[in-house]
């Protein structure tokens, strides 16, 4: 499974953890930087993570900043993804449950990497459950097709 990954220089440390543990779990991460702890814009690394997972380049993504929130914003303007910023193995879980959310948002300052790394397994390990968390996910995707014009 091919996992898109980015970070902006707040996230770093945690993406090189993250990335270590895809590589050590048979996942394929794609990498879309920064690779530098110089300060930059996290817009410019989410949205072609995200871009390669709303285009079917990969099946999934992780995005990270300090906190989460910017790479989650930017995520979640790209037609077709649903990004969820998670704190939790119980948000990462229902979120691909019922959501089937397909990038993961994490803040490097909020979450620590052991318990990061438990939240990205939830989140690769999880699936979608459909039925009518389908039709919910169906009206999401009417909502981007009314205004993503």
């Amino acid at each position: 499974m091919k996992i898109a990954i980015a970070c902006d220089h707040g996230g770093l440390n945690l993406k090189k953890e993250i990335i270590n543990y895809l590589n050590a779990h048979g996942y394929t991460p794609v990498d879309f930087g920064t690779d530098k702890t110089d300060s930059c814009d996290y817009p410019d690394f989410a949205l072609p993570a995200a871009e390669a997972v709303a285009n079917g380049d990969c099946d999934k993504g992780i995005v990270v900043c300090s906190t989460g929130i910017g790479v989650s914003i930017v995520a979640n303007k790209v037609p077709g993804v649903r990004c969820a910023h998670c704190h939790d193995t119980y948000c990462a879980e229902f979120t691909r449950l019922h959501n089937d959310s397909n990038v993961l948002a994490l803040g490097e300052k909020v979450v620590g990497a052991g318990y990061a790394l438990k939240i990205v397994e939830k989140f690769l390990t999880t699936e979608f459950e459909g039925g009518r968390h389908q039709r919910r996910v169906d009206k999401i995707t009417a909502i981007e097709k009314k205004y993503c014009k």
